[in-house]
């Protein structure tokens, strides 16, 4: 209930706020579960996926340093999110979300470079789409970068991409990983060309450094 209200408020708050977001290619999301992955551009992009997503409501990963203050842990933990150690993930990292994916209705919105400041893609999303049995859909947005900016109501456009599917009986060897790795970074640079050739993403917070 707490992650159907807070995602109509939050609905109205960023319509209220830009007003002008375009979910391109939903007709590719699957049915069932699925882990939506992404470059991560900006801290508000993971609300654009999960409302583009919707009616499915999803789960993420939020760093445990967020889960310190007793009234954002709350919200967090009826948002569906769950801690992750990013300087020393354990096994929990994968058995998490492979539980959450497998026993429940959620699906999963994970960023593979992990931060907004990394454009490196690490394995761990192959890993947890093969132990789950779920495709990886590849996902981008392009828009504002900046809360202030998102007021200028700029488009916003989140762009979905054919699903990638790991073979459960695939041996996850390194090489392997790394096939899937560049198979997603394909995917995210063809839907940032389809949406806007002239496309190139500047972090903001280099910048303004």
């Amino acid at each position: 209930m707490f992650y159907s209200f807070m995602r109509v408020l939050v609905r109205i708050l960023v319509f209220i706020i830009n007003g002008n977001a375009h979910y391109e290619h939903k007709e590719r999301l699957p049915k069932g579960n699925y882990i939506l992955v992404g470059p991560h551009r900006t801290w508000f992009d993971p609300i654009y996926f999960a409302l583009a997503g919707s009616p499915k409501k999803f789960s993420f990963m939020a760093k445990k340093e967020l889960f310190k203050n007793p009234i954002l842990r709350w919200i967090l933990l009826h948002a569906n999110a769950f801690s992750v150690d990013r300087d020393n993930p354990g096994p929990s990292a994968i058995k998490k979300p492979v539980r959450i994916l497998r026993k429940s209705d959620l699906s999963l919105i994970l960023f593979p470079s992990g931060t907004r400041h990394s454009t490196q893609l690490k394995s761990g999303a192959a890993l947890i789409a093969q132990l789950s049995g779920v495709p990886l859909v590849p996902a981008i947005y392009q828009g504002p970068l900046t809360f202030k900016q998102l007021f200028t109501r700029k488009r916003i456009t989140i762009a979905f991409g054919e699903p990638i599917t790991i073979d459960r009986k695939q041996k996850l060897t390194d090489e392997f990983q790394k096939q899937v790795e560049v198979e997603m970074q394909s995917a995210f640079d063809a839907l940032d060309y389809a949406v806007n050739p002239d496309f190139k993403y500047v972090d903001v917070s280099k910048k303004e450094s």
